[in-house]
This record gives structure tokens, sequence and C-alpha cells, in this order.
């Protein structure tokens, strides 16, 4: 198996077609089928059912997280032998939520890998950690918000709706007296915000009954039916439903990485590479 039949395979798999996965990977789609087959002829397995829709066969759906180690592995090893000489300090923002859910790991493999970076981290608001970007006191930093438009070096991540979320058998007040309890990190906080404008848009009464900056700390709080709270459809744990059928829709979240236009390190440059490759295996939708 070599990687570049991996790599197909995987584009096939995140994107429900041969024609989009040609297209993502620069490649003619009879290539593309060439190369699935080269790979399931080797395996002696069917991966991939082809239909109106490209879609993963239950071996397709078991060998996906295989062929995603290997390609990690595989990236890993030309990072710490290609570029061993690597040194520096990258100073790095990143929501906490995010931290706490995606990416404590990928900071901890890249620090690894290039023991000679210095990462000094910084978890927090998204707001702040903006306007610790605009002071340049942070060289690269992933936040929620808007668009990218007005940061020649930022990359749109991805983007995906904000969802309101609840622990099963929780019920909406029907009384219009009982506002909505909500659960919801402090101000300025991107999620607080939008929830409450769609509330207030519908003149849907609400109260605070909980609030923490921490992810960890939120979810807690919703699992022992304090409140309702928004989040990423990525972000939903275990045991929490969505629940946006009952409540005003929300808008849509993009997370966007950017960096500072003065700066142009090859540490900075690995560590943004090595972020967006690991979120995309995170989050099969992203870029």
């Amino acid at each position: 198996m070599d990687t570049f039949s991996l790599e197909c395979f995987v584009a096939v798999a995140e994107t429900g077609s041969f024609t989009k996965a040609a297209t993502k990977m620069k490649r003619t789609q009879s290539a593309m089928t060439q190369q699935i087959a080269n790979l399931e002829k080797s395996l002696q397995i069917t991966l991939i059912e082809r239909g109106k829709k490209a879609s993963l066969t239950q071996s397709g759906e078991l060998f996906l997280p295989y062929a995603l180690r290997i390609l990690g592995l595989h990236q890993e090893i030309i990072d710490r032998f290609k570029y061993p000489e690597l040194d520096g300090e990258v100073r790095v923002g990143i929501p906490e939520d995010f931290a706490a859910r995606f990416l404590a790991d990928v900071l901890a493999d890249f620090s690894r890998i290039h023991p000679r970076i210095f990462l000094n981290v910084q978890c927090g608001l998204s707001l702040n950690l903006f306007d610790q970007f605009k002071n340049k006191s942070l060289d690269l930093v992933l936040v929620k918000m808007t668009s990218p438009e007005g940061f020649p070096f930022g990359v749109e991540v991805w983007t995906e709706p904000l969802v309101w979320v609840g622990k099963e058998g929780m019920t909406i007040p029907s009384n219009p007296e009982n506002p909505i309890p909500l659960v919801l990190a402090p101000e300025p906080c991107v999620y607080r915000s939008r929830a409450i404008e769609a509330l207030e848009k519908d003149r849907i009464g609400w109260r605070m009954v909980y609030s923490s900056p921490s992810y960890a700390g939120t979810i807690a709080a919703v699992k022992a039916n304090m409140g309702f709270t928004v989040l990423p459809v990525t972000m939903i744990p275990e045991k929490l439903i969505r629940i946006d059928h009952l409540l005003p829709a929300l808008p849509e979240l993009h997370v966007s990485l950017l960096r500072q236009n003065n700066k142009e390190s090859p540490a900075i440059e690995s560590l943004i590479e090595f972020l967006l490759k690991k979120l995309k295996q995170a989050i099969p939708h992203a870029l």
C-alpha cells in the first residue's frame, strides 16, 4: 500500500464522489478509480460501493481510521527527519473548547517531533485571542469569526452550523413567562452573542443559569440539567443531543487560522501545515 493510494481512498471517503476526489487530488477520475481498485485488490476486499454516490462498505468504514493513522505517521516521519533543524518560539492562540476537544494531543505530537521549537500556547475566548493577535502578541491564532477577509495570511479552516444542545429528556418551557435557561461562556463569547441575538430576535425570554469559560464546565452543567447551550455540531459530546428544532435557528460558525503577515519562519510554516493536516483528520469536512 503506497501513501498516494491511501490519500485517494480518504479523498473519496470524505467527498463521497470519485469526481470531487479527483479534483481534490489533481488527478483524472480514471486515475482515481484505478488507485482504489489497486488498493482493493491488494487487500482483497471492497472498500467503496460504486453508485450515484460513492459510499464506504463496512470494510471501508473499518479501514478508514487505519488509513488516516498511516498517513499521519507518514507525515510525522517526514517532519521529524526532513526538518530536524527547526527551532525557535511560536506564540499560538487557541480557543479553550477547541484545545480541550481536538488540539491537546496535536500540540503534544508537534512538540515531540520538533523538540527545539518552543510552543507558547494561550487558551481563551476567541474575541480575546483575536485582540491579542491584533496587538501582535500572538504569531498564530485559531479563531471563530465571520471570515478571514482582511487578513491576507488567513485561512478559513472549516464552516459548520451552530446548534442548540441539551440533555435528552429536557423540555423547553412552554409558558412565555418562564425564560429559557442558558449555560454559556461569559462575554465576549461568540456562542453567547449568537444565542442571545437569536432568542431576542424572536422575543423569547432567557436567563443565564451558569456561566463558565471552560468547555468542560459548560458540558458538565448541561449534563446536570441546568440548562441549554450552543455548540458547533462537531463539538457535541456523548449524552447530549441537538435540540435546534425547538429553538430559533443560529448562524454558521466560521473557524479561521490567522498568522501575522510579518512572520516568515520555517517553525511557523511547519506548525501551520501540521495543524491543518491534523484538523483535517479530526474534522473530515474541514478544508
